[in-house]
């Protein structure tokens, strides 16, 4: 089972306002907050996500292959997402639509550490 799924900061304050306004809209909240990380949690999931700033005191990057996938609770819940994270500033890496030949719907972009996320989805068959 997974606990917690962690993304690296080089400014915890931004990625706070950045999360809190993407997570509401998958009924994240807060659960816990240092000066050093924050966690999020998710209805009906026992997976959390935290921020942190790297404890090691160097520079936070993305992991080359690192992606964090966030289920949609509908087709429109990713436009929606899209939307709210380019407002955000984030950088698009994939505009919403059709993938992999209909089966599911998807947006990707990068956060403001350029962490990579994906939402998607998939209808139930």
């Amino acid at each position: 089972m997974i606990s917690h799924l962690t993304l690296g900061t080089n400014n915890l304050e931004l990625a706070i306002k950045y999360y809190d306004q993407l997570l509401k809209l998958f009924g994240a909240k807060q659960i816990a907050k240092t000066d050093q990380v924050v966690f999020y949690a998710f209805v009906d999931s026992s997976t959390k996500l935290a921020i942190t700033k790297p404890y090691d005191g160097h520079v936070a990057t993305s992991g080359n292959g690192t992606m964090l996938a966030l289920k949609a609770p509908n087709e429109q819940h990713v436009y929606e997402a899209y939307n709210l994270a380019i407002n955000l500033g984030s950088e698009c890496e994939g505009q919403p639509g059709l993938r992999d030949n209909g089966a599911y719907t998807a947006t990707y972009f990068r956060d403001l550490d350029g962490n990579k996320l994906v939402v998607f989805y998939r209808p139930d068959k």
